[in-house]
């Protein structure tokens, strides 16, 4: 049993419902994720994140949950599910789920008995008041028109609060009862065999609202939630999604007892903007300014997520920078953020895609995919919000895109079919099949980092080189050492380094063949948007 896996690991997120349709109801569903897991497999993926599948009705993606001890019918049954677990381990493919215990829906069955009063044994279970608080909270949605973070129900005849939208009201996590129930939760799916969970909205759990009282340090709760998961499944994982500055993450790592993994916000917000500007500044910057993370602590580094863009770690002049190069019309805007997929706020530049992505594999922490990245899908802007980089697999040219045979009317969400990044164009089938295409190259890049691991998990130095548009970073590790040289602009340039032993150093990937490194000069060749991956064996002791 390998329990540091998930510092090696390559996470791949997907949407059952969207990935592939075994029926042909126009739904995706387990049984089509199962047929998928030797493409995914082959790709080098070693961990599904499978976003939330619990009963819902499904009026937020699936994080509206109405039972969290069944699947939703239209995605097959728990058989089906471990049936899926069963394969994806024969491959040697983990599986962690989206676990959203923030908040419920509304349907929920405690919710509803909540709503009885304040007898009820559930009352408590969510967070009420009698008159509504001057403090309307963190308006979070906002620009969707939900201006207060509560709202009055009329049964219970008291105010709930809800930190997304009034059908998700919050638990209240204080309530050592909820905490159990959050316990017998995991119990469950532990049981039948995930790898862990994805912790959706960890700080908010904690954020002052209403009346709440935590009688201890509410990260006491995390911890509980670790040595349980850990009890249970010695090698499974909690990761969580927490937008916050650098120095509040080891509020969530603790002292090695909280969260394995967060996702960091924080380098991808200023990864951003570097690509905006064409200069490594403001990415160094952000990875200078993090700490080493320890033996059991792991950043999950990603380009894009099922949300929009956030860009909240910017500052106002920031953001307007990154939007004005990424997302110039309104229609591509969301709450702030840019609602658009990686390929097409590149402009489908292939140099800057590969640029992009040989950062993601090469950043100290462990890469994730989102579902048709590896292909360089695009979005719909004809849908709402979020939903507009949440659309079908692209598989083939066939009808549907070899998502499903179901009529078009029947298809769970739209399908790109126009323009370049239309399924006819953009699609596994034919990039499968050509030497040169992204998906090939992907899966060069996946086997290198998965073949070097001291890129992910190596303690880190960004180097000082003489040109503010190159990106160097130099880890080191018991296996050897790494090296990674990011050209941001339009120009081919040389840099120089100045490191220790540097003998022996060999590029193993790059955008094109490279003349091979010259120690006693320490120049770095880069074409415009290039970038190589060097490495060195060691043998400490």
């Amino acid at each position: 049993m390998n329990k540091y896996w998930y510092k090696n690991a390559v996470i791949y997120c997907l949407d059952v419902e969207t990935f592939k349709d075994s029926n042909n109801d126009g739904v995706g569903d387990f049984k089509g994720l199962k047929n998928a897991l030797t493409y995914l497999s082959s790709l080098g993926i070693t961990c599904l994140w499978l976003m939330p599948f619990f009963g819902t009705p499904d009026e937020d993606n699936g994080y509206d949950v109405r039972n969290y001890y069944e699947v939703d019918p239209r995605l097959g049954d728990l058989g089906n599910f471990t049936e899926l677990l069963d394969a994806a381990s024969e491959v040697g493919i983990r599986v962690l789920i989206d676990l959203p215990v923030n908040h419920t829906s509304e349907q929920h069955f405690w919710f509803q008995e909540a709503r009885k009063g304040k007898k009820n044994k559930y009352h408590n279970f969510y967070i009420w008041q009698d008159e509504k608080p001057k403090d309307d909270g963190e308006n979070i949605m906002a620009e969707n028109g939900e201006g207060s973070n509560w709202k009055y129900d009329r049964k219970a005849k008291a105010w709930y609060y809800h930190t997304f939208f009034p059908h998700q009201p919050d638990l209240n996590i204080s309530n050592p009862d909820v905490q159990k129930e959050i316990f017998r939760i995991m119990h469950f799916w532990l049981k039948l065999g995930v790898s862990g969970f994805r912790m959706d909205a960890a700080p908010h759990m904690f954020t002052e609202k209403g009346q709440v009282d935590f009688q201890e340090d509410p990260h006491e709760i995390f911890r509980n939630f670790r040595e349980f998961v850990e009890t249970q499944k010695p090698d499974a994982i909690l990761l969580a999604e927490v937008d916050i500055e650098p120095e509040n993450y080891q509020n969530f790592f603790g002292d090695e007892d909280q969260m394995h993994m967060l996702f960091n916000f924080y380098v991808n917000n200023y990864l951003f903007l570097s690509l905006a500007r064409e200069e490594a500044t403001p990415v160094a910057k952000a990875l200078k300014e993090m700490a080493q993370t320890q033996e059991k602590e792991q950043m999950a580094m990603f380009i894009r997520n099922h949300d929009e863009l956030n860009l909240d770690r910017l500052s106002e002049k920031e953001r307007t920078e990154v939007i004005k190069a990424f997302a110039p019309n309104e229609n591509m805007q969301m709450l702030g953020g840019i609602r658009r997929r990686v390929a097409s706020m590149l402009n489908n530049d292939r140099k800057r895609i590969e640029l992009a992505y040989s950062l993601l594999f090469t950043l100290p922490g462990t890469p994730v995919l989102r579902y048709g990245q590896e292909i360089g899908m695009g979005e719909d802007l004809n849908l709402d919000g979020r939903d507009s980089v949440r659309t079908l697999m692209q598989w083939s040219s066939a009808k549907n895109g070899g998502f499903s045979d179901a009529a078009k009317k029947k298809l769970v969400t739209n399908l790109v079919s126009k323009g370049e990044f239309g399924y006819k164009k953009v699609n596994v089938n034919d990039q499968h099949r050509t030497k040169e295409s992204l998906l090939n190259w992907m899966t060069s890049a996946i086997r290198f980092r998965k073949e070097f691991p001291e890129f992910g998990w190596g303690n880190y130095k960004v180097l000082d080189v003489d040109d503010k548009r190159v990106l160097a970073v130099y880890r080191k590790s018991q296996k050897g050492l790494a090296l990674s040289f990011h050209n941001f602009s339009n120009e081919e340039i040389t840099v120089k380094i100045d490191i220790e032993d540097p003998e022996d150093i060999e590029d193993i990937f790059g955008d094109e063949r490279y003349e091979g490194f010259n120690p006693s000069e320490q120049k770095v060749k880069l074409n415009a948007y290039g970038y190589r991956w060097m490495h060195k064996s060691t043998n400490f002791v």
